[in-house]
């Protein structure tokens, strides 16, 4: 639901020529940092938290705020790129590292989130090793635990063995996904027009 809402909300970054966003808050502050196309500083926005106030609705206030002041200088000047100079100036600039909007891409395992469940096993198991093995070793784990003839549930069991199946299968030929973002910030990527949330640790 909130990524909806910030994606109804880019009409700023677009005139701001914005190649990365990511926004992100405390209790008390949100911050929004911007990479434009062509620069190598970033852009940096604060806006005080309202008490109870949801972040969304805050990054909103930010950007109803920054676009009132983009309008002005467009209606003063009648020139864009004059408009999103004068918001950029209102920016905290950074020259350092642009790293911290730059997206980090995250490798995962393309499985079946029900099988991992079945066979206790985290996406990240996946990653290394001999996968086969990993496999293997999660399935004989949750058989001593629920197999029926050592008191465990026939409908359980039936579900481990399938999904050990699957990923057994799986694993013959194994495929990734890629997915880019940050694990503790909103990232927003320009070529596309969107935004992604925090991507999972």
């Amino acid at each position: 639901m909130a990524r909806l809402y910030l994606d109804r909300r880019t009409g700023l970054l677009r005139a701001l020529n914005t190649k990365y966003a990511t926004f992100y808050f405390t209790d008390w502050i949100i911050m929004v940092d911007i990479l434009p196309y062509g620069k190598d500083r970033i852009f940096s926005y604060m806006l005080p938290k309202k008490p109870n106030l949801k972040p969304v609705l805050a990054f909103s206030e930010l950007s109803y705020i920054l676009g009132s002041a983009w309008w002005a200088e467009r209606n003063r000047t009648k020139k864009r790129y004059v408009a999103s100079r004068h918001v950029l100036e209102k920016a905290k600039i950074t020259n350092g590292s642009t790293e911290t909007v730059r997206p980090v891409d995250r490798v995962m395992p393309s499985v079946n989130g029900t099988s991992l469940i079945a066979l206790n096993l985290k996406r990240s198991d996946l990653l290394e090793g001999d996968l086969r093995d990993a496999i293997k070793k999660a399935y004989r784990r949750q058989v001593k635990k629920h197999h029926p003839d050592l008191g465990g549930d026939t409908v359980t069991f039936r579900k481990i063995h399938e999904a050990y199946e699957r990923l057994i299968e799986w694993s013959k030929h194994p495929t990734f996904s890629r997915k880019a973002g940050f694990p503790d910030k909103w990232f927003y990527d320009g070529s596309l027009n969107r935004w992604m949330e925090p991507t999972r640790r």
